[in-house]
């Protein structure tokens, strides 16, 4: 995962696959970056090949400490596909790309 602040937002770039394993570090650095930033934290799932339920868990708990300031940008075909199955989309706001996330003025989602 990487971080950087755009403006007043800040955005998370995450790679490889998010599981039980590997998803320990999201949370703390989601809560970081709303803590540190009035702005948008965008999660760019562009590098994402893999998510499992518990990446699910862990944006939906994000989603309720942030608000609509919680923002998924980008998520690539394996992540869509999951979104599309579960209807995620229809609980947190997904925008094709990190730029139309960041774009986006006022409330989200």
């Amino acid at each position: 995962m990487t971080a950087r602040q755009v403006g007043d937002a800040i955005v998370l770039a995450l790679r490889g696959d998010l599981d039980l394993e590997s998803i320990a570090p999201l949370a703390p650095a989601v809560g970081e970056a709303g803590r540190t930033v009035t702005g948008p934290v965008v999660v760019d799932l562009s590098g994402v090949d893999f998510a499992d339920s518990t990446t699910v868990n862990v944006l939906l708990r994000a989603r309720g400490e942030l608000g609509a300031r919680l923002r998924l940008a980008q998520p690539s075909a394996f992540v869509r596909r999951l979104f599309d199955v579960i209807g995620l989309e229809q609980a947190l706001p997904v925008y094709e790309t990190v730029e139309d996330a960041l774009a986006v003025t006022g409330p989200a989602g």
